[in-house]
């Protein structure tokens, strides 16, 4: 292999780079080579909370996502098997869980933990006792 030097900066590319920039300079960011507008800038409206004051504080009108639908659901322990595990299991099978009997259930909406609660039965139906809610700013927290 030689030494030779290859000169990357030929005239040609070197001409056609100056001839293209000095186009640009006799025009404004808004118009063409041709000095005619060929575009329009985009106008955007502010961005704004919709308010609505009721005495000394203001509530942010959140009439938009009360209606959207999440699933709400309790976790009583998880545990991990293998598939040959999981292929064995039938009626009357026992899966150990990871949480101590008596301890609380976790709450989650559309999988996220936002509660604690212990089980209660109501009319002959399960529900849940919250005993701990945790907080917006460690559920946000959390997604980081």
């Amino acid at each position: 292999m030689s030494d030779q030097v290859i000169d990357v900066n030929n005239e040609g590319v070197v001409d056609e780079w100056a001839a293209a920039l000095a186009e640009q300079t006799g025009s404004s960011p808004d118009k063409g080579s041709s000095g005619n507008t060929d575009y329009a800038r985009a106008q955007f409206q502010e961005l704004r909370t919709e308010t609505r004051t009721t005495g000394q504080s203001t509530d942010i009108n959140m009439d938009v996502i009360l209606d959207i639908p999440v699933t709400i659901s309790m976790e009583i322990g998880r545990t991990m098997i293998n598939i040959r595990q999981l292929l064995q299991l039938n009626q009357g099978s026992v899966v150990e869980l990871d949480r101590l009997a008596g301890e609380p259930m976790d709450v989650l909406v559309n999988g996220t933990l936002i509660a604690h609660g212990e089980v209660v039965v109501v009319n002959d139906k399960f529900g849940i006792r919250l005993t701990d809610v945790i907080s917006p700013a460690e559920r946000v927290k959390k997604l980081k």
